[in-house]
């Protein structure tokens, strides 16, 4: 009887420890002893491969990672045809309003970590400006958009926060020229944890 047990026991704690990895592990066939009638029959069981998908974490890092991707694939040395900057697609008076009126373009480009000290203050920046909007409509759903904090801070990087105040109030969509609709931001990067 303690054989059967072990063997139930050993099954069931190789399949969670199956279904909590990323790998397709193909377990040899086993053999399980059972009891019927007072007499041990041995069975061959196969354990089918699980392949369980990878878990993304929406964290604040991701989010810097995912944003950056879709302005410039992550290219801190990226400049665009509207001349906007950088891993994260600066503006020069976006740039300037922050405090960077003293860093050229060059030395920008040529800095990541100017350039995330920036999308950091950006971030708190846009925040600010938009808190009402964020304590108000975060959770709800708008003209039929699922908005969250990180999604309205992902379209305000793209549209401004004006435009962001404007589409609340008024149902507004702002195009970037590239076509790209702020609105698309509130959806590709909503839902990520933000930490200020």
């Amino acid at each position: 009887m303690r054989k059967v047990t072990l063997a139930m026991v050993l099954l069931v704690v190789s399949s969670v420890v199956m279904a909590f990895t990323n790998y397709k592990v193909m377990m040899p066939v086993t053999k399980v002893a059972t009891l019927q009638s007072a007499e041990i029959i041995e069975t061959e069981v196969e354990i089918i491969p699980v392949e369980v998908p990878k878990i993304i974490i929406k964290n604040h890092n991701q989010f810097l990672e995912d944003l950056g991707m879709r302005e410039s694939s992550g290219n801190y040395k990226a400049v665009n045809q509207y001349g906007y900057l950088g891993k994260y697609q600066f503006g020069r008076r976006t740039l300037n309003a922050l405090g960077y009126e003293n860093i050229s373009n060059r030395e920008f480009l040529a800095n990541a970590s100017i350039q995330e000290e920036a999308m950091y203050a950006l971030l708190n920046h846009n925040k600010h400006i938009l808190r009402r909007q964020i304590e108000k409509y975060h959770g709800k759903t708008i003209n039929g958009i699922y908005v969250t904090e990180s999604g309205i801070l992902a379209a305000a990087h793209l549209a401004g926060p004006g435009n962001v105040k404007k589409f609340f109030r008024k149902g507004y969509e702002f195009k970037d020229g590239n076509g790209t609709k702020m609105t698309s931001y509130m959806v590709l990067f909503s839902g990520y944890k933000l930490e200020f």
